[in-house]
């Protein structure tokens, strides 16, 4: 029997369609996936990178790369800014990377865009100079720079203000100064602004535990203690400069074996004044028996401590005496020095007051250099006694010398083996006691004369013309006042309103000794 019909005439729609909505709803998750093979690939990529960075980096995943949609194969961008495509590369690649970067300077810069970045770039940086004590002490120094291996505390261990118009600076330090300079008992610097032995020694603590591959390190006012925890930590340390050192504290350095260059500076005209004696030389000496060069600035001392180091350092190549306070006699002391290549004598007062006589002085055979730099020479026995204990120099450099004469030049003739030579500031010195000299020396090949004022060139003789043109090299500028007023004849320079520069002296004479 029939069946009646649907009294509804959209009865019929409604069925045919919900066949096709069961249909949707049982169709499976991966049916747009495979539908788009473009998609596909993306999701496999990204996952691929994803997986190589996890494996190889070493900086959590919180800081190295933002959170971000796997599924997503594009890098996050916040607003407007552009892909951050560097996310994608793993620590070691980035690193690497940002090695290759020639401008040490650039570190800093690179440093500032992200965490992840600061991190690497710290680990390119292997020499600093602290600024900031409190850097150190938090531990931050070792935690943002792990591969130091030079490391300069000094400018951190004097307080000073950084705002202050006056600055300081020599070889050693620069420090800012205050007003009240004048008050501090000849001293440019408080002796409360400098650190104390406990505090530094507990920074050294802190940087040698943190930074074990420390190669050089500049110190201030270390105590034996620090220097014995250095040594421990540090096996690695080969050069060490000291400020603001005594006898006491030198014997924490007895234990740094490895040591190869070490300069000591005692004494800091208006920083500070520290005693480096014979004591101190004997205990360097005998814990330091590697060493290949050796700087003492301001020590104190005498023949007995040169002998000391010439005894017990037998590899010593280079010795670096500045502004030195040593009783005489110790220059025959260098005869001991048995490997001593060159010797450098700066800023000192006197090369040596009572050098002895000259039986009793010897010398070095195997010294090549003499560099004698910004010194008193007026003292003509202790000059004398130099050139004695030298005269197998194949090198020698005279440099803004005072006192330096034709008599005290003179003494130079007994190194007979000088291929070198090297004038410069000696304003003291004529063409008649430079000629006296070098014609002596057959084997010289290499002349430099440079703004010698006393040194004329029309007073050059036929034999120092010929012995001129067989040099190697020749670099002959003795007196540059004439030299300049040659170069500016006819040009006008110098001569225009004379009349004008008559009426003010000082400025005629500052024109004068500036420009001619």
């Amino acid at each position: 029997m029939p069946s009646p019909p649907d009294k509804n005439p959209d009865s019929n729609l409604d069925q045919k369609k919900t066949p096709a909505v069961k249909k949707n709803r049982r169709s499976s998750w991966s049916g747009p996936w495979l539908s788009s093979n473009e998609a596909l690939k993306n999701v496999v990529l990204k996952m691929r990178l994803q997986s190589l960075s996890n494996s190889s980096s070493t900086t959590p995943p919180s800081e190295s790369e933002p959170e971000s949609d796997p599924f997503n194969s594009r890098p996050i961008s916040r607003g407007n800014a552009a892909p951050d495509y560097a996310s994608l590369l793993s620590d070691k690649l980035l690193l690497k990377i940002l090695s290759k970067i020639s401008d040490k300077k650039q570190h800093i810069s690179n440093s500032l865009v992200c965490k992840r970045w600061c991190m690497l770039s710290g680990k390119l940086i292997n020499s600093i100079k602290l600024l900031d004590w409190e850097f150190l002490e938090s531990g931050r120094l070792s935690f943002r720079f792990p591969n130091l291996i030079d490391v300069n505390i000094v400018p951190s261990c004097i307080k000073s203000e950084r705002n202050s118009g006056i600055l300081l600076s020599n070889k050693s330090c620069s420090l800012f100064l205050d007003s009240g300079v004048g008050e501090n008992e000849g001293f440019l610097v408080k002796k409360g602004d400098v650190l104390g032995s406990d505090v530094v020694d507990r920074g050294v603590r802190i940087l040698a535990e943190g930074c074990g591959n420390l190669r050089k390190v500049v110190l201030m006012n270390v105590s034996e203690e620090g220097l014995s925890i250095l040594a421990d930590e540090c096996e690695l340390l080969q050069e060490m400069e000291l400020l603001c050192c005594g006898d006491s504290s030198l014997k924490g350095i007895f234990k740094c074996q490895n040591l190869q260059m070490l300069k000591l500076v005692a004494h800091l005209d208006g920083i500070y004044d520290s005693v480096v004696s014979d004591i101190g030389m004997t205990i360097l000496a005998q814990g330091c028996r590697r060493l290949l060069r050796l700087e003492l600035v301001g020590c104190e001392g005498s023949y007995d401590g040169i002998k000391a180091i010439g005894h017990c350092c037998q590899m010593l190549e280079e010795l670096v005496l500045s502004d030195h306070r040593m009783d005489g006699g110790w220059l025959s002391a260098l005869s001991y020095c048995g490997n001593l290549k060159t010797l450098r004598i700066q800023s000192c007062k006197s090369i040596d007051s009572n050098p002895g006589p000259d039986e009793h002085l010897g010398y070095c055979p195997t010294l090549e250099e003499l560099h004698v730099q910004q010194c008193q020479m007026r003292e003509k026995l202790g000059v004398r006694a130099l050139f004695l204990v030298c005269q197998t120099v194949r090198e020698i450099v005279f440099e803004d010398c005072w006192g330096l004469d034709n008599s005290i030049f003179n003494a130079a003739s007994i190194c007979r083996s000088v291929r070198y030579l090297s004038l410069e500031g000696c304003s003291l010195l004529t063409m008649e006691g430079l000629e006296s000299v070098i014609l002596f020396w057959r084997k010289l090949d290499r002349l430099r004369v440079v703004a010698c004022n006393n040194i004329k060139d029309g007073e050059i003789t036929p034999e120092l013309a010929t012995l001129f043109s067989v040099l190697k090299e020749l670099k002959w500028r003795p007196d540059s006042r004439s030299l300049v007023e040659a170069g500016l004849a006819g040009t006008g320079v110098g001569q225009k309103d004379e009349a004008r520069l008559k009426t003010c002296p000082g400025r005629c004479s500052y024109f004068h000794s500036n420009y001619l």
